[in-house]
């Protein structure tokens, strides 16, 4: 028995080119998206419009209000230091619990990054860091971890949009990731935490 394939809607198409673009900066925080505009420009119905819309309101990168166009999410650099605050312990369990192991997700989502190529959309970087991440998490194999960390998830990819003016040299946010993934590995628990400490301490492009 086969199970066909079926292409994906155009509701999905929309959703992932604005995705892309919000993820890759193309799309500024606080742009607002008509929906007019947006059916004549990927010449689409406004009702498949709105629901790809409504697609990434529900993933947290838009924003939008009754009566009013969505807009790209912003997060302040206030936003993203609170976040850290919350997500450091959080990447210091992971870490602690999987202290001494490979994690084969983790270490195939770092060779995707380092082998995208230098023009690839900044989506793309935003996309394998948060699989090699996810991946870390899941490998602890607690679904109150992952419920937590999916939480975070929305402002953590807005928040990397910012990291790509940090790391204009894509190489060094590579071997940032290595270096973490061999901490982990290597152990013991002290020194993994502290790899995570080292880790998350970055500007986020503010200065």
């Amino acid at each position: 028995m086969t199970l066909p394939l079926h292409p994906v809607s155009a509701v999905g198409a929309l959703a992932d080119a604005l995705r892309r673009r919000v993820l890759s900066g193309e799309i500024a925080p606080g742009t607002t998206l008509p929906e007019q505009e947006l059916s004549a420009l990927y010449g689409v119905a406004r009702p498949t419009v709105r629901e790809a819309l409504a697609v990434l309101v529900h993933e947290g990168l838009l924003r939008r209000e009754r009566h009013r166009s969505a807009q790209v999410a912003e997060v302040t650099v206030s936003d993203l230091d609170d976040l850290m605050f919350v997500r450091r312990p959080l990447e210091e369990l992971t870490a602690t619990s999987l202290a001494g192991r490979r994690v084969g997700e983790a270490d195939a989502a770092l060779a995707r990054m380092a082998a995208l190529p230098a023009d690839a959309p900044w989506s793309e970087m935003v996309a394998e860091h948060m699989a090699l991440h996810q991946a870390l998490v899941v490998a602890v194999g607690s679904p109150r971890l992952e419920r937590l960390y999916g939480m975070l998830a929305a402002e953590t990819r807005l928040g990397l949009v910012r990291l790509r003016v940090v790391y204009s040299d894509r190489h060094v946010l590579v071997a940032e990731h290595a270096d973490l993934l061999d901490a982990i590995g290597r152990g013991p628990e002290e020194a993994a935490r502290e790899a995570v400490a080292a880790h998350l301490d970055h500007s986020w492009g503010d200065h």
